[in-house]
């Protein structure tokens, strides 16, 4: 009798975890196979940012949105959310101190603004630095765009070597929509002249290069307003110099067309459900540059809205915990990973904490941005960072990945996110960020 009741006990949680198998069945091999092989074909010509060959991947993947009913973001006419990013090059710089020309060498500009007019009696604010350290902050941060206020900076002739340096550096391109005030950079002579007066007249050249994510939406029934993210990157390198077998086209098939892949396949998987929360499925451009696509994206939500976020980056192969497991960077930070295995309970499947901290993979993707602003951000993973010798060369292809592996990684996601997608759980907020 007691043996009875305890399998009658059994009886639903062994059925529940049947239909849940039943529903993740819908994740086909055969599927994942065909668009990891579209991502990762050589005429994507490796996915690199502002080529034809994204481009490519684009409209690819603005199909399959398009296939698995998913619905533009709000603004948006389609799936692509589009932005502009801009290089600048200088074209003409003039300083005066005391009415005496400055040498045009001795003076940094950085801002995207096309033209620059300055005159010491503007609310300019002005700094003087003599340690290099300073300097190379101050400088990090003109190209970030993160100083608050126009400001000239003198730099003391010592730091002459430090300046050079730092004004060689290549600025990183600047994404529309940010805010630039303008930061110029003045070597000091080493005449130490009292400065009266001072005027700058600066013009510079703007490249726009355009830029889109791909992005759509099923809107949640009770919870509309907050929004759960699967995400991946679909960006990658190009090019690379020919390997013996004169193959040059770094494919990207793990890195990332694998994440991108699961996105595709968990918009189809939710495409008929009725979540209680609204998801967003969304694949990034220019991770491979920056992060720019999730910065972007990162931008235009209200992060206390965003519940949590799901990126996916490299599961093309086993996990260092072998088949029917997968990491999640910073599974430390939140509870995220914690709810996770909870709805894989009975399952063979098995999330990790990241087992390579030194790699600081945690800052190094997509999930970065929203988890600074407090979201539970995180990746899931299985590549072996510490050995992949595949990582960023032109063999990394679709005959080098694991598809039923990778097959049933996005099953145990979509199984592991429906307390999520159901606004049943909610993972803790991220603090402890760096």
């Amino acid at each position: 009798m007691i043996m009875k009741k305890a399998l009658l006990l059994a009886l639903p949680i062994s059925l529940g975890i049947v239909a849940q198998t039943a529903q993740a069945q819908k994740i086909r091999a055969k599927e994942v196979k065909k668009i990891i092989t579209t991502l990762a074909a050589d005429d994507m010509g490796g996915r690199p940012t502002f080529k034809p060959g994204i481009d490519k991947a684009s409209v690819f993947l603005e199909n399959e949105f398009k296939k698995a009913g998913l619905q533009p973001l709000a603004g948006s006419k389609g799936y692509r959310q589009e932005f502009n990013m801009y290089t600048v090059k200088s074209a003409s710089v003039r300083f005066l101190v005391n009415s005496r020309e400055w040498r045009r060498d001795d003076v940094a500009v950085v801002s995207n603004q096309p033209r620059i007019e300055w005159r010491n009696t503007d609310k300019i604010t002005v700094e003087t630095i003599t340690d290099a350290g300073v300097l190379r902050d101050k400088y990090r941060a003109a190209q970030d765009g993160s100083v608050e206020s126009p400001t000239l900076v003198w730099v003391d002739a010592s730091l002459a070597s430090a300046f050079k340096g730092l004004k060689g550096r290549r600025a990183r391109p600047l994404m529309s929509g940010e805010k630039d005030n303008p930061v110029v950079f003045v070597l000091k002579d080493g005449a130490n002249e009292k400065v009266a007066e001072w005027s700058l007249s600066a013009t510079q050249e703007l490249n726009i290069m355009h830029l889109n994510n791909v992005a759509g939406i099923i809107t949640g029934e009770s919870k509309p307003d907050e929004y759960v993210v699967f995400s991946g990157h679909y960006d990658h390198i190009g090019i690379l110099k020919p390997n013996e077998a004169k193959d040059s086209i770094a494919n990207g098939a793990d890195d990332d067309a694998s994440g991108t892949t699961a996105v595709v396949m968990l918009a189809n998987y939710y495409k008929k459900k009725k979540p209680a929360r609204s998801i967003i499925f969304v694949a990034f451009t220019a991770e491979e540059i920056g992060g720019y696509g999730s910065q972007y994206f990162s931008r235009q939500l209200d992060p206390a809205k965003v519940v949590a976020m799901f990126n996916i980056e490299m599961i093309g192969k086993e996990s260092k915990f072998g088949r029917n497991s997968a990491f999640i960077t910073g599974f430390e930070k939140s509870d995220f990973g914690t709810i996770l295995q909870k709805n894989l309970q009975g399952s063979a499947f098995k999330f990790h904490p990241d087992p390579y901290p030194e790699q600081n993979l945690f800052y190094r993707s997509d999930n970065a941005t929203l988890a600074r602003l407090g979201v539970p951000a995180h990746t899931i993973s299985t590549t072996q960072i510490d050995k992949d010798k595949l990582y960023h060369s032109v063999d990394d292809e679709v005959e080098s990945l694991d598809i039923q592996n990778i097959t049933d990684i996005i099953k145990a996601i979509a199984k592991s996110a429906e307390s999520i997608i159901s606004g049943k759980d909610t993972p803790t907020r991220v603090t402890d960020v760096k």
